[in-house]
């Protein structure tokens, strides 16, 4: 799907719970649609402060946002700590998380192995599977070295 018709996905849902569309919603939005890594809040902020200089959008505009955009399943964050979590949006591929627990890392990998082990596991427990997210958390090369 393109961004164009992300947008358009991000206006229906505003429009649908009777809310107001802002340019800030969709730079922010834009932000976390076109970065391939996994951003927090602090990191898109300053990625707007960089690239939109004159929409004055603020920290807090940028956690508010974060939440509404989560709660209509745009992106989703994985959460690091009581205190980080970073976010990604929900039109990739699917994949998987390695989470490193020294430094927040994250790799990003699919497994075809992993997916039909988990198939199979739904079936044997009679789950029709509909979805899921693996974070496997441990620490990576670099941190282990240190």
């Amino acid at each position: 799907m393109n961004n164009t018709k992300i947008i358009d996905k991000l206006k229906q849902i505003i429009k649908e719970k009777g809310l107001k569309y802002t340019k800030q919603r969709e730079v922010i939005f834009e932000t976390i649609l076109n970065c391939e890594k996994h951003l927090s809040a602090e990191d898109i902020y300053n990625l707007i402060i960089q690239k939109y200089p004159d929409e004055k959008i603020g920290i807090a505009t940028v956690y508010r946002a974060l939440a509404f955009l989560e709660e209509s399943n745009l992106i989703s964050s994985i959460s690091l700590d009581k205190n980080t979590r970073k976010f990604e949006t929900n039109f990739k591929e699917h994949h998987d998380h390695l989470i490193c627990t020294k430094c927040n890392k994250i790799v990003e990998f699919v497994s075809d192995k992993i997916e039909k082990e988990q198939e199979k596991i739904a079936k044997e427990n009679n789950f029709k599977l509909l979805n899921h997210t693996m974070y496997l958390y441990g620490i990576c090369e670099e941190c282990s070295k240190k």
